[in-house]
C-alpha cells in the first residue's frame, strides 16, 4: 500500500504476485480488478488499512505492517474476520530514541540556527550567536514508558537527568517517579517527551490542560503520533513561547501539516522519520517478510498483535 525499498520488494516479488496499490491512478478501479485475488496486505503505520478497503478483499488473510504503529489499521474489523495483524516492534526502538534525543538537542541548543549562523555569514558580521539552554541535568518527563520511552530514559540517565513518567499504571520495576496523567507530570519537568502509542485510546492524551501546565521555558519533543497531542493547543503554546523550544517528528495531518509550524524558529521539524536509518529499515523489512512467510507456510507469526 506504500512505497518500500527495493531490498524488500525484490525478494517479495520472487515469492509472491505483488499488486502495488500506491502506484494505481484509480484506487477503486485497481481494487475492482485485483481485490478478489488479494491474500495479504503490506502497509505502513501512517497508511493503515480501512474496513472499507478490506471489505473488498474476500480472500484477505493477513495485514503486515511495516512499522510499529497500527492505529490506522481497523483492528476491530480484522478481529471480526479473524485476520491477523503483525507489526515490526523492537527493531526500531533505539533509532527512534536516538532521534528523540537528537530533536531535543537540536531544539535546546538551536543547532539548525547555529548551522545557519555560520553559513550565512552572521558569525563574521555579528560575532557569537545568542546563548541557548543546556540539556544536561534537566528534569525529563516521559509520556509512555514502553519500549521507546524506556530507551529514551536510558539516554536521559547518561545526561544526568531526573526522570519521571506518566502512563496507564506505575511500573514496579523502574526507579522513576510516576504521575497518573500528562497534566500531573507537566509542571514537574523541564522537558516533556511524548513516546506513547497512537490510536483511539491515546488521542488527545497530552491535552490543553497538560500543555498549559508546562512551566514557562519548557521543551517539548514528540516521536509518538500527532494524534496523541492537542495540536491547536500546542501551536498556541509555541506561538506564545510558553513552550520555549520543540522537536517534532509527528503531526496531526501528515504530510500536509499546519503551515504555522514552519514559521516557528524555535521548533525543529522532522518528516516522521525517527526510524529512518538503513539499518532499521532493513530490519523492519526482514521482520515484515518473516511474518508473511510464516503466515503462508502455516507457522506461528513472529510478531502478531493480539486483539
Amino acid at each position: 500500500m506504500g512505497v518500500l525499498p527495493d531490498w524488500d520488494l525484490e525478494p517479495m516479488a520472487e515469492r509472491y504476485t505483488l499488486r502495488l496499490l500506491h502506484e494505481a491512478p484509480d484506487e477503486n478501479a485497481f481494487i475492482a480488478e485485483h481485490g478478489a485475488a488479494i491474500r495479504g496486505i503490506v502497509t505502513k503505520g501512517e497508511i493503515g488499512a480501512s474496513a472499507a478497503l478490506m471489505d473488498r478483499l474476500p480472500q484477505l488473510g493477513i495485514v503486515a505492517c511495516y512499522g510499529v504503529g497500527v492505529d490506522a489499521i481497523d483492528r476491530a474489523y480484522c478481529a471480526k474476520r479473524g485476520i491477523p495483524v503483525t507489526n515490526t516492534p523492537d527493531v526500531l526502538t533505539e533509532d527512534v530514541a536516538d532521534l528523540a534525543f537528537g530533536l531535543l538537542l537540536a531544539a535546546a541548543r538551536r543547532i539548525p540556527a547555529a548551522d545557519a549562523w555560520v553559513r550565512d555569514g552572521s558569525w563574521v558580521r555579528e560575532g557569537s550567536m545568542p546563548l541557548t539552554t543546556r540539556v544536561w541535568g534537566k528534569r525529563m518527563g516521559i509520556v509512555g514508558l514502553g519500549r521507546i520511552g524506556s530507551a529514551v530514559a536510558k539516554r536521559a540517565k547518561g545526561f544526568g537527568m531526573a526522570i519521571s513518567y506518566s502512563g496507564r499504571s506505575p511500573k514496579p520495576d523502574v526507579p522513576y517517579t510516576f504521575y497518573p496523567s500528562p497534566a500531573a507530570l507537566a509542571p514537574e519537568v523541564d522537558i516533556l517527551v511524548c513516546c506513547a502509542m497512537g490510536g483511539p485510546t491515546t488521542q488527545g492524551l497530552i491535552d490543553r490542560a497538560a500543555i498549559e501546565a508546562l512551566r514557562p521555558g519548557a521543551i517539548f519533543v514528540n516521536v509518538s503520533r500527532g494524534s496523541v497531542v492537542d495540536e491547536p493547543a500546542l501551536v498556541e503554546a509555541l506561538r506564545s513561547r510558553r513552550i520555549a523550544a520543540a522537536g517534532l517528528d509527528v503531526f496531526w495531518n501528515e504530510p500536509a501539516i499546519d503551515a504555522e509550524f514552519a514559521s516557528f524558529p524555535h521548533v525543529v521539524l522532522a518528516p516522521h522519520a525517527a526510524s529512518g536509518t538503513v539499518e532499521t529499515r532493513r530490519a523492519m523489512g526482514a521482520l515484515m517478510q518473516e511474518n508473511l512467510a510464516a503466515h503462508f507456510a502455516g507457522r506461528p507469526l513472529p510478531t502478531e498483535i493480539r486483539p
